[in-house]
């Protein structure tokens, strides 16, 4: 059984405060920032004058609101430089193959496109020809739409120019076409923030993937979730679905992500 290690309470208290000024974003008085941190104006006080002696909250003179000061920023900053998407993914793919018994792929966006960097195999293994360092269609697959629709379309037009010089790139000329064609596919999967085949461009595999974002907002990878046709449920509202979607948003969280 594990031990409850024992911590001081009152920094759990004021602790309060500063989630608060952080999830709100913004200049809060006294009153507002008590209230939403679930304790009297009179208790927050004296919280918030220790915080502002250490710098991590400050008070603006003319207004009397608070918010974070320039220690939390120097915190997050901190924090932010030593975070490794790769790493904290691979060990969130890891958690999600045990949950799911299905095989969890990760992808960055590459020289060449969308290459894999880990993979975590299932109880169940499936044959596919994928493996680390594997190039995956930009149109054709979950993984690859997913970067085709969240990636600056800038970054897009880019590759699609630049493909005939890739080894694993199907020709330029098929590109700009299918890019067209799929607008309304990308279009959608921005708005489940989520991609889904169903037996391809493998028959007899499904696969759904979605992104995770920085804490600039900026697509910092993209997880896939793969298995065999009759083991594998693609609904965007199925239970696969729903581990998903809450591994990239705890996993865009970490990365210091704000949704909106």
């Amino acid at each position: 059984m594990e031990k409850t290690q024992r911590g001081i309470q009152s920094i759990e208290v004021g602790g309060r405060l500063l989630t608060t000024l952080s999830e709100v974003g913004e200049p809060m008085t006294l009153k507002d920032l008590a209230q939403q941190s679930d304790m009297p104006a009179a208790k927050a006080h004296p919280y918030l004058v220790s915080f502002g002696k250490l710098g991590l909250v400050e008070q603006n003179a003319a207004t009397s609101r608070y918010e974070l000061g320039p220690l939390a920023l120097q915190l997050g900053l901190t924090c932010l430089r030593r975070l490794n998407p790769v790493r904290l993914g691979s060990a969130a793919a890891s958690a999600l193959a045990g949950t799911l018994h299905q095989t969890v792929a990760l992808a960055v966006w590459g020289n060449a496109g969308p290459t894999i960097v880990h993979i975590e195999e299932s109880s169940h293994p499936i044959h596919i020809n994928m493996r680390t360092g594997t190039v995956m269609s930009l149109f054709k697959t979950a993984t690859g739409r997913v970067f085709a629709a969240c990636l600056p379309e800038k970054a897009i037009e880019h590759y699609i120019d630049t493909a005939s010089h890739h080894a694993y790139a199907y020709p330029r000329s098929d590109l700009r076409p299918s890019w067209n064609a799929m607008r309304k596919t990308l279009k959608e999967i921005r708005e489940t923030g989520m991609a889904q085949v169903v037996s391809e461009p493998l028959p007899g595999i499904n696969a759904l993937s979605a992104p995770v974002f920085d804490h600039e907002g900026r697509l910092a990878l993209v997880i896939t979730v793969f298995g065999p046709t009759a083991l594998f449920d693609p609904a965007l509202d199925g239970d696969n679905a729903s581990a998903l979607r809450q591994c990239c948003s705890e996993l865009s969280h970490r990365l210091g992500h704000v949704p909106g």
